[in-house]
C-alpha cells in the first residue's frame, strides 16, 4: 500500500495525519456523539488539489468522504480519507439570471448574505452553518422548501471531480444519470467542488419564534393544526416541544413567511387567542437572520436524532405526542410540509406526500443517556403513524440508505455507483451499496 505521506506531494492544502499532535481533534465530524475513526484528513486548497486527492486515492485503492464540517457523519469512515472542503468558499451571485455559483463549502448563513444584497434568497435550513452543496446532495428541507420544493430541486448544474480525477461541469443535459443522483442521492458519486442554483425573489420576510409553558402544549398544538390545515406555500410553521436541562418544558412555535406582516398575522390568526406567551420574537427580519429563530448550535456538539415523517396529524396523534414528557429528549419539533414539496419531483427522493417531518433530538452525554434517548425515540415513533422512509438528511448513524429510498430507486443508485465509481473511490455518510 502507498505511503498516506504521498498525499502532500501534489496537494497544497493541508494534511493531517495519524499521529499529527491534532489529528484526532480534526477527524471528528460535526456531531461529537460520532465516533469517526479515519486514515487521515485532508483540507483541500482549491478543486485542482480535490483532483490531485482522488487520483492518489485511486492509485492506493482507498475512499474518500468529503466533510466541509461533517454534520451528517454516519462514522462509516474507518480507513478512508476525510476531505474537508471548507476552503471551497466563493460565491457569485447573478440579479438577472437570479442564479449563484457556489464553492462546495459555503455555508447557507453565507450564500443568504450574498443573495439579500440583491433581495434574492437561496433555500435556506434552519442552521446557517451547514453546507448548501451538503444539503443539496441530500435532498434538502428548507424553511422555503413549501414555496420552492427541495433544494435539490433548486440545483441547475455541478462542478465535480469525477472517479478518476477529472473536472466535468454535470447538468441535466450533459449527464442526466448522474446529475439525478446527485440531487439527492448522497455523495456517493463524485466529489462536488461547486454548485449552481436558483435564487427566488423575496421582497419581504417575517418570522420568529414564540413560546409558551409546556402547560399550554394541548391548545398550541390545537392552533399550530388549525394554521396548518389552510397555510399557503408562501407560509411555514414549525411546532417545538422543548426541556432544556435545568429549565422547565416549553413549547414553541417557529414561523417563517415570504410576505408582508399584515399578512403572516391573519394566516397566524388562531395565535392570537393563546395565552400570553413568555417571549414572541416575530418581526420583519432580513434574509440572512434567519438562523436566529431556532437558535440551534452553532459550534460543535454532541446529539442523537431520529427523524420520520408522518401520514397525518389527527386527533389520535396529537394525543399521543402529548402523552408525555419528551424527556430525557430536548426537543420533539413537528414540521409542516405540503406545498410545493408534495409536487412532482426529478429526484432520487421523489415528491413528499406526507404532510408533517418529525424530529427528535438528545444528547447522549453517556452511555446511559444514549440508552434512554433513543428508548424514548423508539417508543415515540412506536405510537406514531410513520410512512417508513425518511428524507436522506434525517437519517442517522444506525440507519442506511434503505431508510430513505424506495428500492428501485435504490437499485438506480447503484447502477449509477457502478457506472461512475466501479472502484469505490466516493464514500457518502450513507452509501448506496453496503
Amino acid at each position: 500500500m502507498r505511503s498516506l505521506k504521498e498525499i502532500t506531494e501534489t496537494f497544497r492544502g493541508r494534511v493531517w495525519l495519524p499521529g499529527d499532535t491534532d489529528f484526532d481533534q480534526v477527524r471528528r465530524p460535526w456531531n461529537l456523539a460520532v465516533d469517526q475513526p479515519v486514515a487521515a484528513v485532508a483540507e483541500a486548497a482549491d478543486p485542482d488539489d480535490v483532483a490531485a486527492l482522488v487520483r492518489y486515492a485511486a492509485g492506493a485503492g482507498m475512499s474518500i468522504t468529503a466533510q466541509p464540517s461533517g454534520h451528517g457523519a454516519s462514522g462509516r469512515t474507518d480507513g478512508v480519507i476525510v476531505l474537508r472542503t471548507g476552503r471551497l468558499d466563493s460565491i457569485l451571485v447573478d440579479p438577472q439570471t437570479r442564479r449563484a455559483r457556489i464553492g462546495a463549502g459555503v455555508p447557507s448563513g453565507r450564500l443568504q448574505t450574498a443573495a439579500a444584497r440583491h433581495r434574492l434568497t437561496g433555500l435556506p435550513g434552519s442552521s446557517p452553518v451547514v453546507s448548501v452543496a451538503g444539503v443539496a446532495l441530500g435532498g434538502g428541507l428548507s424553511w422555503f422548501g413549501r414555496r420552492h420544493g427541495w433544494v435539490a430541486d433548486n440545483v441547475t448544474a455541478f462542478d465535480i471531480v469525477d472517479a478518476r480525477g477529472r473536472h466535468r461541469h454535470v447538468t441535466p443535459t450533459g449527464d442526466a444519470d448522474l446529475f439525478w443522483a446527485l440531487r439527492g442521492g448522497g455523495g456517493d458519486f463524485a466529489l462536488v467542488t461547486a454548485v449552481e442554483l436558483q435564487l427566488h425573489q423575496a421582497p419581504a420576510l417575517y418570522g420568529g419564534r414564540v413560546l409558551w409553558p409546556a402547560a399550554h402544549a394541548p391548545a398550541v398544538l390545537d392552533a399550530y393544526r388549525r394554521i396548518t390545515a389552510t397555510a399557503p406555500g408562501e407560509l411555514t410553521v414549525w411546532l417545538d416541544l422543548l426541556h432544556f436541562p435545568g429549565a422547565d418544558p416549553m413549547v414553541a412555535v417557529d414561523v417563517t413567511h415570504l410576505g408582508p406582516e399584515d399578512e403572516a398575522r391573519d394566516l397566524l390568526a388562531p395565535l392570537d387567542g393563546l395565552p400570553a406567551p413568555l417571549t414572541d420574537s416575530r418581526r420583519m427580519m432580513p434574509l440572512d437572520e434567519l438562523g436566529g429563530i431556532t437558535a440551534e448550535p452553532t459550534v460543535p456538539s454532541p446529539g442523537a436524532s431520529r427523524g420520520e415523517l408522518l401520514t397525518t396529524l389527527d386527533d389520535t396523534v396529537a394525543a399521543a405526542l402529548l402523552a408525555e414528557p419528551i424527556a430525557p429528549l430536548l426537543s420533539m419539533q413537528i414540521r409542516h410540509l405540503g406545498g410545493a414539496f408534495s409536487r412532482p419531483s426529478d429526484s432520487p427522493h421523489g415528491p413528499l406526500t406526507e404532510p408533517y417531518a418529525l424530529y427528535l433530538f438528545g444528547i447522549p452525554s453517556d452511555p446511559s443517556a444514549a440508552a434512554a434517548v433513543d428508548a424514548k425515540q423508539r417508543a415515540l415513533v412506536a405510537s406514531l403513524p410513520v410512512s417508513g422512509r425518511k428524507p436522506y438528511t434525517f437519517l442517522n448513524p444506525s440507519e442506511t440508505a434503505a431508510d430513505a429510498f424506495t428500492p428501485a430507486v435504490l437499485d438506480r443508485l447503484r447502477g449509477i455507483k457502478k457506472r461512475h465509481d466501479p472502484d469505490g473511490v466516493f464514500r457518502s455518510n450513507f452509501p448506496v451499496r453496503i
